[in-house]
């Protein structure tokens, strides 16, 4: 058996695709919707950090954290969607590996994915393709 898994994914939600060796039957595994990836950072930051006092003198100052709201929203999909992953090759669900995405989004995924996963990427595909039907997705992989 030589199955092939596609994930096209976005921040806003991902599909699991399958096909045998050929590539010709692609079949949809599952959808995974991930609706908190629309939001924007005011809506994620209702609850916004506190300000602090600097430990001498006057200063005043917001507390931030490293990464944009949305940023870290995105990344946290990105590590579900690679425990997925991780989780289909430690139980040999697939041998090889395509993963679709725009490429901020892909950068988190493939940061995401343990070496092993990441070794069974055979390819990469730079685009945003969010409702991708079976048809459609074949002709992004030719």
């Amino acid at each position: 058996m030589n199955t092939t898994w596609i994930l096209t994914a976005s921040r806003s939600g991902a599909t699991l695709f399958e096909t045998d060796g050929e590539g010709k039957a692609i079949r949809r595994l599952h959808d995974i919707p991930h609706p908190k990836g629309r939001l924007q950072n005011k809506d994620i930051d209702a609850d916004k950090p506190g300000r602090a006092f600097d430990s001498l003198g006057q200063g005043r100052h917001g507390m931030s954290t490293e990464h944009e709201s949305t940023e870290e929203v995105a990344m946290q999909f990105a590590r579900i969607l690679a425990e997925l992953l991780n989780k289909g090759r430690t139980t040999h669900a697939y041998e090889k590996l395509v993963l679709v995405a725009e490429p901020k989004f892909l950068g988190m995924l493939r940061a995401a994915l343990d070496p092993h996963a990441a070794a069974l990427i055979v390819k990469t595909v730079h685009k945003d393709l969010p409702e991708v039907n079976e048809k459609e997705l074949a002709s992004y992989l030719e």
